[in-house]
């Protein structure tokens, strides 16, 4: 039959959400809900008999299983923080939370000690203080410069001096010190010079006022000529306040404890009485007296020093004794044995000692001028006798 409607499927509806499904449909594809089986099938009728009273069906009813509901939750949770977190950003007024440092444990590393390379440090020059030295009368800039070891022109700078370098007695002046070169590298082996310098024993010195390079040699007991080349001086003279190195190691003869650094007034020249000058003697004198003035009170360590000289001899026979008397007695061993008349100087000197040698013999300086010198001769006969030493 043409005209005859085709069979539509069978269907029924979900009780939960009201979708219709087939008959045979043991799940809704909609909301899930499971069809019991034996079940009576709703149908469009029994749904329209359910319908409510007015004629306006309900709204179907929704159900989510729980982990879908928990899924939707977390999405309309992240969207609404999405669209705050924007909208605030827009205002300005977003606080970015302050993290907070958490301590946590560090593994401490020990350090490897590591050989640090050494730095080239430069070594400052030293630096060296000038010496205060008053002008004393008759000094000169050439003078002090010598004297100090530095050139006139170093001092005129250092004391802004003009050109001709004019002082006045008085007057304060610095005097730079000389620059020292560097001294080499000692090697394994010194020479002979080197080693006696090293091994020399020096003692500084102070030259006092009136004091004499030659007096410090002899109160030392060292040469004076040694005294200059040690201290690199040309001349003799010295000046109040100047230091000088003395080589003890260069010493000739032990000074005496007694001797002061302050130079004792001259004595005046010893004034001869007799004999007089030209007296003759013959071989019946067994002794000359020889006489003359004192020149005042002797100290303890001074003398009179008496030297008798036989011209004739040729031989240089000569007598130096020390008395402390204002007279001596020539000895009879100076006597001439040849027969004939010799003749023989003699004079006077005060002297003072002021050490021994090395070979223990007294050390004597002259306190004075020597007296005039006189002669006599002495006829000297008989058997030969000895003669003092020349």
């Amino acid at each position: 039959m043409a005209n005859d409607k085709p069979r539509s499927t069978p269907t029924k509806i979900c009780p939960s959400c009201g979708t219709r499904v087939s008959e045979n449909a043991p799940r809704c594809l909609v909301c899930g809900h499971q069809f019991v089986a034996g079940s009576t099938p709703i149908t469009k009728k029994a749904a329209k008999a359910d319908a409510p009273i007015g004629g306006r069906t309900s709204l179907p009813e929704l159900r989510l299983s729980l982990p879908v509901a928990i899924g939707l939750l977390v999405l309309v949770l992240l969207m609404g923080s999405g669209v705050a977190y924007a909208a605030l950003s827009g205002t300005g007024r977003l606080i970015a939370p302050e993290v907070e440092g958490t301590a946590t444990a560090t593994a401490t590393v020990t350090p490897t000690e590591t050989p640090e390379t050494p730095t080239a440090t430069s070594t400052p020059e030293p630096t060296y203080t000038p010496l205060a030295y008053t002008v004393q009368q008759m000094d000169t800039c050439g003078g002090i410069g010598f004297a100090f070891n530095v050139s006139a022109a170093s001092i005129i700078l250092q004391n802004s001096l003009d050109a001709n370098c004019s002082l006045f007695i008085g007057q304060a002046l610095l005097i730079p010190q000389p620059t020292f070169t560097a001294t080499p590298q000692a090697t394994a082996t010194l020479g002979e010079m080197e080693a006696t310098i090293a091994a020399c024993e020096v003692q500084s010195y102070v030259v006092q006022a009136g004091e004499s390079l030659s007096l410090i040699a002899l109160t030392y007991g060292v040469p004076m000529e040694a005294i200059m080349s040690w201290n690199n001086l040309t001349s003799s003279g010295t000046f109040e306040g100047q230091r000088l190195s003395i080589p003890i190691c260069m010493r000739t003869f032990v000074g005496a404890a007694t001797v002061t650094p302050t130079v004792a007034p001259p004595y005046p020249a010893p004034e001869l009485l007799l004999p007089v000058d030209g007296d003759a003697f013959t071989s019946s004198s067994d002794t000359i007296a020889l006489q003359w003035a004192s020149v005042g009170t002797l100290r303890n360590n001074e003398y009179y020093q008496v030297t008798i000289v036989d011209v004739t001899s040729g031989r240089n026979l000569h007598i130096t004794d020390e008395v402390k008397d204002t007279t001596f007695s020539v000895p009879t061993s100076f006597r001439p044995t040849d027969g004939r008349p010799h003749i023989f100087r003699w004079y006077v000197v005060t002297v003072a000692q002021i050490g021994v040698d090395a070979d223990g013999l007294p050390v004597f300086i002259q306190g004075g001028p020597a007296s005039l010198v006189r002669t006599f001769t002495w006829n000297g006969s008989g058997a030969p006798v000895s003669s003092p030493t020349p």
